[in-house]
Parts: C-alpha cells; structure tokens; sequence
C-alpha cells in the first residue's frame, strides 16, 4: 500500500516538474486518439467491451488497494496482454477505422479532380458566352470574388446561386430583361448574384472613351482584389480589369488565360480559412 502511494506521489511530482513542451504534445495527441477511439466506438458492439476492459481497469485499482494478491494477479494478466485482446475483440471496429481513413483519401484526391473539373467546365462556358455576347455587341460585366469579401455588393443585386453556364449568363445580359444592368457576381464557381451595383472609379486618367461599365470594373479592382470581364455595349470588345488596371482587346486566347489564372491561383494557409469562412457564414 506504502509502495502504491508512492508510486502515486512520484508520478505526481513528475507531472508538475518536469513537464515540457514535448509532453503536452504527446498528452494532446493520446487524448484526441483516444476521443476518436471512443466517437468510433460510440453505438457499436465494441462500446460494450470498452466498459468492460475500464471495469477491470478500475477492480484491478481496488484490488491492489485491499490486497486481494489472487484477484489482482489474474486482472494484471489480463491487462498485461491487453494488446492482443483488444486487437481480437475489436477486430470489426479497427477494420471499419482502416477502411475509412482510405476512403476519406480517395474522396479528397476526387474531390480534387471534381473541382479541376468544373473549373474547367466554368472556364469554357464563360468564354462561350463573352465571345458570344461580343460578336452581338451585348454589354456584360462579371466580377470574380477571391480573398477580400464582395458581400456588401452582393447585398445591393439579386440572389441567384446557379451553377455557371453560358445560356444563364447571356439570359442575365440579355438587353431589357430584370438582371442586365449592373454586374453579375462570380464566387468559384457559382454565379452567386446579378444586377449589383459597384463603386465606380475615382481615377482621372481613365480614358473617356470607356463607359460606366469599364468605369465600374476598375473601381471594384481597385478597393478589392477582385478581377472583373468586360465586354462593351458599342463595340463588342472583350476586357479585364485587375488591380485598378484595365486591359483591352481580349480574344478567346487571351481569355482562356486570364480565367485560368484566376482559377489557379489558390488561397493558402490563413487566406484558405478565411475564404472557407466566409463561405460557410455567406452561403448565397
């Protein structure tokens, strides 16, 4: 009993006095395996073993306590090769864990693939359009969010949350319907919103040959990192706007660029976060 209570004191001042950084790393990591442990075992058959094996656990506490040598000796025997148990008795639980962890790393390499995908998909459906839109002399203006939030010009257009497609998008610009005035806002790949009003440009060396669409596209490149596709009303002459700087002339080449550059440029670290935050607290 002495012996005990002196293993117990020793392992207390050790835990007060020693303890490092590595320790509580290695502290954290035991917890969350065993959290996860007991979340994969929660509802299960194997639930009820584990109440078993933490009954032993607490009898062969008690046993060392009241001297019971007989008792004691048979649960240290049991625990000593608690591995092993374990291993058999919770066979179909550990199995069911292994085949889950290689199903959640096939599910994000497809994921992957699915996003390139549609990317790629939105990439050519946007193209079609503005092409389209530019052959007829149909004016359109299309902002791509990216890390700096548009929701207070989402807020001033209409909701629509539609995956991108050419025939929505020429439907929206379309001239004396509801959406065509003011600009469609592109969030991945989701329209999420028309008809939005954006802060036009306060630069006097725009030219004056550019209308309040080209003026609107600079304005919103300038007070975010948005990028915004320009095609103009008079003379069907595709543009981009980035970084308070309009580029004209664009061709379908040359389009094909500037979408795959905004698409390939992904948020990392604390930028990814905020951008999935952003989505998960702003759905539309």
């Amino acid at each position: 009993m002495e012996s005990y209570w002196q293993t117990i004191q020793l392992a207390w001042w050790n835990l007060t006095h020693r303890i490092g950084w590595t320790d509580i790393a290695d502290i954290l990591i035991v917890a969350v395996i065993i959290y996860e442990l007991i979340l994969l075992m929660r509802q299960t058959r194997g639930s009820a073993v584990l109440k078993g094996l933490l009954l032993l656990l607490v009898l062969a506490v008690l046993s060392t306590l009241l001297g019971m040598t007989a008792l004691n000796w048979v649960l240290q025997l049991l625990i000593r090769n608690g591995a092993l148990v374990l291993i058999v008795l919770f066979q179909p639980e550990l199995r069911k864990a292994l085949e889950s962890l290689g199903r959640s790393a096939i599910r994000s390499r497809s994921r992957e693939a699915t996003a390139s995908d549609e990317q790629g998909r939105a990439i050519n459906e946007i193209i079609q359009c503005m092409t389209d839109l530019s052959r007829r002399k149909v004016g359109m203006l299309l902002v791509f969010e990216r890390d700096t939030g548009l929701k207070d010009i989402i807020d001033t257009g209409t909701a629509i949350d539609a995956q991108i497609s050419a025939p929505l998008l020429e439907n929206i610009f379309e001239p004396n319907t509801p959406l065509h005035d003011g600009a469609v806002i592109i969030r991945d790949t989701r329209v999420v919103a028309g008809a939005c009003i954006l802060p036009l440009t306060e630069s006097d060396t725009v030219s004056r040959e550019l209308g309040t669409r080209h003026r609107a596209s600079i304005g919103i490149s300038e007070t975010t990192d948005a990028v915004a596709l320009i095609v103009s009303e008079e003379t069907g002459i595709m543009s981009v706007a980035r970084d308070g700087i309009i580029t004209r002339g664009l061709d379908a080449v040359s389009l094909r660029t500037v979408l795959e550059s905004i698409y390939e440029e992904k948020p990392t670290g604390f930028r990814a976060l905020l951008r999935a935050f952003r989505k998960e607290a702003d759905p539309a």
